[in-house]
């Protein structure tokens, strides 16, 4: 079954873009802005196709037979629905029914970010995150990590998206007791950037060993150009 992703229908904006500059000195890829919201995803089946098999030819099925049932009132049963070939379509037709998953709208976090590539090259893959840190206990860090495979030509900027469905829980009874509109303090991290000449540059402190098993999970899902995986 294949997954199609509905973008966010935003709720409500919680946060303004917040203007930074990146948090290391030496990433290639400057974090011009960021924001995160409350979004919500639909998450549909694609439509089965009909493979419903010919009608049986039957009496009713020749021209002037057919023609004659065009003028035929609602209500009345197509014969084709009787024949051996229209019982097993309508058989199928229910099973498939069945099998297949209502969409369903889900809540979500999104995450946004705004993006300058620094370099002349072009980059093609960029690991990035979104921190939470409580402004008490600096040590109460909650990171929200993506995986984008993007284009950004050299020199040019472009604005990333992921979707989580955790948001900033960072826990602390003096945060939560925080009823101010930003509660948290919040930066983005570049961790990783892979260009289109095979060049990668890594922050400092950050290892791809430590999301093995999200990363490996995340390639062998469906990518569209330009999406963002959570890690």
């Amino acid at each position: 079954m294949k997954l199609l992703f509905v973008f966010p229908i935003l709720l409500g904006l919680l946060i303004p873009y917040q203007t930074v500059n990146s948090p290391d000195e030496n990433s290639p890829l400057a974090v011009v802005n960021y924001k995160w919201s409350r979004a919500r995803r639909n998450i549909a089946a694609e439509e089965t196709k009909d493979t419903a098999p010919a009608p049986a030819m039957i009496p009713q099925n020749r021209n002037f037979a057919r023609n004659a049932r065009i003028n035929d009132p609602p209500g009345v049963r197509d014969p084709n629905q009787d024949t051996l070939d229209g019982r097993s379509a309508a058989m199928e037709k229910s099973v498939q029914e069945s099998r297949t998953a209502k969409p369903k709208p889900q809540d979500r976090f999104a995450f946004k970010i705004k993006v300058q590539n620094s370099e002349k090259k072009a980059i093609e893959i960029v690991f990035w995150e979104y921190q939470f840190q409580d402004p008490s206990d600096a040590s109460i860090v909650a990171r929200r990590q993506f995986l984008c495979g993007v284009n950004i030509p050299g020199e040019k900027s472009k604005e990333l998206e992921g979707f989580s469905v955790s948001g900033p829980n960072v826990v602390n009874v003096s945060t939560l007791a925080d009823k101010s509109e930003n509660p948290f303090k919040q930066k983005v991290l570049i961790n990783r950037v892979e260009y289109a000449d095979g060049s990668i540059w890594q922050r400092k402190g950050w290892s791809l060993a430590d999301v093995k098993a999200s990363y490996e999970r995340v390639l062998r899902e469906q990518w569209l150009p330009g999406m963002c995986k959570g890690l």
